[in-house]
């Protein structure tokens, strides 16, 4: 059996400038096919970063409804193959329904998080409300919330080719992140580690260093968390997702400040509006 490749690598290249050319070394993101397993059938199969593999299979299963707590999932077992990993995941009860309501067969590019998908009806499928859920963040929270998330960040800081996702408690800032080379992955793992660890998502907002896409907004929903801020820019549809169900979005938070689209009600200080 093979062993887990290693998430970060080493790679010689040649550096060229006009007139000049020089040998370097630079450390890059590995990437690898990862597919989820449900009692013996293969249902995804992720390009994803190697690690963190238990939180992925976990995140992935919940926000994409396969299971709708921890406790619906007997085992997990990770298994590296020569050509991937395998999160095998054994079911407890009755889940087949709800694998075949959002059944996928498809190797899925790191930046598409709806690929095979059966549907149109999935692509815009029912997501809790969350109106009357979540905390309230100051101003200045919201601001530095991507600031406070480049500290979880080991895997950027030596390949500047991966993304982020992070969890932020008022008053203690951000606690828990996970990386990867697919921001829907860095966001499945996120989830997972914080439902592996027990930590409840309506505490605080999840922070991203990517911009704001449909699916991004139903993993936040499925999760629970009423909080999203992003360092990019968020798309007009999920928007939309995100006022119907609720959601508090800023975006383009860098520094000191940001943009507020949807529910501002949950920030705590007045914003001045400038025409």
């Amino acid at each position: 059996m093979a062993e887990l490749p290693e998430p970060v690598g080493v790679m010689a290249a040649s550096h060229v400038r006009p007139g000049s050319q020089n040998g370097v070394s630079r450390s890059l993101p590995e990437e690898t096919p990862v597919a989820m397993v449900y009692d013996g059938t293969s249902h995804a199969v992720m390009m994803a970063t190697p690690a963190d593999i238990q939180d992925f299979a976990a995140g992935f299963s919940l926000t994409e409804g396969f299971v709708t707590g921890l406790e619906d999932i007997a085992s997990c077992e990770v298994i590296a193959h020569d050509l991937g990993i395998e999160a095998r995941m054994w079911l407890r009860g009755d889940r087949a329904q709800a694998l075949a309501a959002r059944r996928r067969n498809m190797i899925g590019p790191v930046g598409c998080g709806l690929c095979g998908i059966d549907s149109l009806e999935e692509a815009s499928r029912a997501l809790p409300d969350l109106r009357d859920r979540g905390p309230s963040l100051s101003v200045s929270q919201v601001a530095l919330a991507t600031d406070s998330l480049r500290d979880w960040q080991p895997f950027h800081d030596r390949t500047r080719a991966v993304h982020a996702a992070g969890f932020l408690i008022p008053g203690r800032g951000v606690v828990l992140a996970r990386e990867d080379v697919g921001r829907h992955n860095a966001l499945d793992k996120l989830i997972g580690a914080m439902a592996r660890q027990d930590m409840d998502a309506e505490r605080g907002a999840i922070v991203l260093t990517s911009r704001v896409s449909v699916e991004m907004v139903q993993k936040c929903a499925m999760a629970g968390c009423a909080i999203l801020i992003a360092v990019s820019a968020p798309t007009l549809h999920a928007l939309r997702i995100a006022d119907a169900a609720g959601i508090t979005v800023a975006a383009f938070a860098r520094g000191e400040g940001f943009d507020l689209f949807t529910h501002p009600e949950r920030l705590k200080a007045e914003v001045s509006h400038v025409a």
